[in-house]
């Protein structure tokens, strides 16, 4: 079976539903991916959904959702749950609770930016790199990793630490190399 990854946040409009469509979309034939909110705006972003198409990502079904879809008895276990709040912004981010491993990669909401249409777009182009960045890392994670829990759970850390190299390719052109394209 492929790992059931969940990214969380609070709204499940912006940061959530960029990790969990690149990553489908890069590794979708490795993990089932899925993103969801603890207080869900029940509209995913136009700002994120206009990132993806950028950069060549379907967003064909994307939708804000609540983590009580994942929470229930019936629901189907999940094997790590990736919070992507920002505490560094005194964001609340969700409690979540079950037998799954649980890592942090905070990153400021790019749908918190105020401003006209540029310095919108340019926030949530920042985000997706800081997310693109990031899922990079976990996929070029050793497949024993992830057969050692206490292991996974401390590269899972170490990844929410990661930023984007200045230099990395932030075109459609240049997402095409990447994983899954």
């Amino acid at each position: 079976m492929k790992p059931r990854i969940l990214f969380l946040c609070t709204g499940n409009s912006a940061r959530s539903v960029l990790a969990e469509a690149t990553l489908r979309a890069w590794a979708g034939h490795r993990f089932e991916v899925f993103s969801a909110g603890s207080q869900p705006t029940g509209t995913v972003n136009p700002f994120a959904l206009r990132q993806l198409a950028a950069e060549g990502i379907a967003t064909a079904g994307l939708r804000s959702k609540s983590w009580d879809e994942f929470a229930g008895d019936d629901a189907t276990p999940l094997d790590l749950v990736v919070t992507v709040c920002d505490a560094a912004a005194a964001e609340s981010c969700p409690l979540v609770f079950g037998d799954f491993l649980r890592a942090h990669w905070g990153l400021p909401d790019p749908a918190a930016v105020e401003g006209d249409d540029h310095a919108r777009a340019a926030a949530f182009a920042q985000a997706h790199r800081i997310v693109k960045a990031r899922l990079l890392a976990l996929l070029a994670l050793p497949a024993a990793v992830w057969e050692d829990r206490t292991s996974l759970k401390q590269a899972l850390d170490r990844i929410g630490l990661v930023e984007p190299a200045d230099d990395q390719p932030q075109s459609a052109a240049a997402t095409s190399s990447m994983p899954g394209h």
